[in-house]
């Protein structure tokens, strides 16, 4: 049925007018884009965004949607080196009143049930799980099930963290910030032992993080239905 529906969600191309940049941090820059009126996704999942001021290779790139379905706005946070791929300055070069398009959002990463939930982000792996955390917020639904999420940045830029913070804070979501890989271990046995193949676990991060993760889960018994994972990819 995923699967079905992606193919159906790929084909919807919303036009997206450009508002803003901001810089995050070293590297690390936001773009926000006004969202059409009909414009819907689950939180957490990602759209194809098509640049279309210029005529470049590769014009087309995949962006979790860091927004929640509840703002009124598409949120799009990446990391953009000195000397980034043509797609990344084509989208420096945005100016206000531009438009790109995007298809979908599409995929299975998001929240399905309530069941306990472990989100695991590595880096720029943080953007989707700003999106489902948000949208939680807004929904106010008491969350029943406990809901953490460990966040691993190893520059200790921790993106969103007063937003995410504030969400703690205000919620029932448990936010941590391990500070080495065996702290992170540590954490996502203490929820494995606690709740095992009960509980639902999302990565997102650079691929070789979120194959070792996964590669962890499925040791210590947790099966592969239970594990979801988006991995980033550089360009």
């Amino acid at each position: 049925m995923s699967f079905f529906q992606d193919t159906l969600a790929i084909f919807k191309k919303s036009e997206l007018l450009f508002l803003e940049r901001f810089q995050e941090a070293e590297e690390v820059y936001t773009f926000q884009f006004e969202k059409e009126k009909d414009l819907t996704w689950k939180a957490g999942q990602h759209g194809l965004f098509n640049i279309k001021h210029k005529k470049i290779k590769n014009a087309v790139r995949p962006f979790s949607v860091a927004s929640a379905p509840s703002e009124n706005v598409i949120k799009v946070t990446t990391r953009i080196s000195e000397e980034p791929s043509d797609f990344k300055k084509a989208m420096l070069e945005l100016k206000q009143g531009m438009k790109v398009s995007m298809s979908g959002p599409v995929g299975s990463f998001y929240l399905k049930d309530a069941n306990p939930s472990l989100l695991i982000a590595g880096g720029i792996g943080i953007t989707p799980f700003r999106s489902m955390v948000k949208q939680l917020e807004a929904e106010e639904n008491g969350f029943e099930n406990p809901i953490n999420l460990l966040y691993m940045e190893s520059d200790k830029i921790y993106l969103y963290k007063d937003e995410l913070d504030g969400i703690a804070d205000n919620t029932s979501i448990n936010v941590n910030y391990p500070d080495s890989r065996n702290e992170l271990h540590q954490e996502i046995d203490k929820f494995i032992s606690l709740y095992k193949n009960n509980g639902k676990y999302f990565v997102a991060g650079p691929k070789s993080m979120v194959n070792s993760i996964s590669t962890h889960l499925k040791n210590n018994n947790i099966s592969k239905r239970n594990i979801k994972k988006d991995a980033f990819f550089g360009y």
